[in-house]
Parts: C-alpha cells; structure tokens; sequence
C-alpha cells in the first residue's frame, strides 16, 4: 500500500522540540505507507531555504506561491515566474482567498490570486488553491482566468458539493484534511461520502489541524494515514483501495513519475 500527503508544510515543522528533524519526520511517515509529499509554499521570501530544506529528499515535491493571508507584502509576479519555473516545482501555490480571516483585503487577495493563474498558465503548472468563505469569487476568478488550462486541487477542502461539483468541472482534484474527524464536520463528511474517487485527494496540511485522535499535537505527514482510514470507513471501501485511487490521483494531477 501506499499513501501520499499531498499539502504538507514540512519547513513549518517543530524541529528541535516537537520533531527531531526532517529525515525523522519522514521516517516515521514511511513507517505508514506514506511514500511521497508535496512541500507547499506559502510565501516567496521563504521559498529558496524550503526549498533547500526538502533537496535532499527525492520523494518531497515542491510548489511555489503566496498564501491568501500572507499578503504583506504581496506577490511579486516575476520573481514568482523565475521561482516557480524551478524544475522541481510541480505546482503553483498555495494560493487562492481567504474572507474568513481577512475579508477586508479582498481585493488584494483576488489580484494575487489571478497573478498566480497566470504564472501557472505560462508554466503549465496545476495550481494549489485554498479557498474559505469566497465560494462565488474563487470559482468566478478561475473561470475568467482559464484555470481550467491547468487544473489543480482545491486544498483542505470544507466547502459545498455544489462548489466541489463546479471545481471538478473545470478539472480539479479535492483534497481533504484532518478537518474531516473533528466531531463538528459532518457537513463535509456528507461532502466527502459522494465525491468522485478518481478526483479525491489527502493531506495533513501539517503542522496544522492534526486530525482525532491526534488532535492538540503538531500534525505531521504519518498521521495522512489516520485521515485516509476516516474516509475509507465513512466510504465503506478498504483503506488500500482509497490509497490507491489517491495516490493515483497525485501522481497523475502533478504529473510526476514514482521515484
């Protein structure tokens, strides 16, 4: 069997109090089947020293990009382009809009938002989006900007069926996280039942929302494991089916080769 956590921030990681170091963390996640990971990128300045951080691991892919949220001071699109043409970024992002946190800078958001669609384009790179409270103006911009030339995965997924319907339309995945075992999310769960498996992802989105029975502890790519099981039993299908079909899944949306 093999898994894949497809959205981790392994540069974020607690190393030296919580983690011992990278190759540990990655140790322990091949101890569950989960083979590969995808590094994200949530800003440009830090981009070059995670990047470093993850070259000695051929199985730790990387993206590049400007998190909705960290939008000070912004994106700078040509130095996205020359990051991002890196060959071993496999993807652009992560990126998208956020109105939960910061609905106030909207604009700022959308504006990012649209420049990475177009890197991603001139690149023919998937893109990584995170999208909360901004159903309406994240599909919008992704049709006006041609995101389906691309495709990509919507991230840490919690939004509608009818949001996941319209994203899957235009060609992308949707991943899910830890979020999907907390006690409160059976609308997702109810979301996470019907989707397609051929357009399904997992993730930890590590260090972040680890998932039951983890919860209060650093997440981490090994626990990748405990969210694909939770949606294996809600699906009534074997784990080793959902490892296949997601694993599957990642190697073909980043079109990447097993290393």
């Amino acid at each position: 069997m093999l898994l894949v956590d497809s959205h981790c921030h392994l540069d974020r990681l607690s190393y030296g109090s919580k983690q011992t170091d990278m190759a540990d963390v990655l140790a322990k996640a091949a101890a569950q089947e989960v083979g590969y990971f995808l590094c994200v990128s949530v800003t440009q300045g830090q981009f070059p020293t995670m990047l470093a951080a993850i070259a000695p691991y051929p199985q730790v892919f990387a993206s590049c990009g400007v998190h909705p949220l960290n939008q000070d001071p912004g994106v700078d699109a040509s130095l996205l382009l020359t990051q991002a043409a890196d060959s071993r970024v496999v993807a652009i992002g992560e990126t998208g809009l956020d109105y939960f946190y910061s609905p106030e800078n909207k604009e700022v958001q959308q504006d990012s938002f649209r420049e990475h669609i177009r890197v991603a384009r001139a690149l023919n790179k998937p893109l990584i989006i995170h999208t909360r409270d901004a159903q309406d103006d994240t599909l919008r911009i992704m049709r006006e900007e041609g995101a389906d030339q691309v495709g990509g995965v919507l991230h840490c997924f919690t939004e509608s069926l009818e949001m996941a319907e319209a994203a899957m339309a235009m060609g992308f995945y949707i991943s899910i996280s830890g979020i999907v075992t907390f006690k409160n999310a059976a609308a997702l769960q109810a979301v996470v039942k019907v989707l397609p498996l051929e357009q399904l992802l997992v993730e930890t989105d590590s260090p972040y929302l680890a998932p039951i029975p983890h919860r209060g502890r650093e997440n981490e790519p090994a626990f990748v494991r405990d969210v694909a099981q939770f949606i294996a039993d809600l699906r009534q299908i074997p784990l080793t089916q959902l490892a296949e079909a997601t694993s599957h899944n990642f190697f073909e949306l980043f079109k990447l080769a097993k290393k």
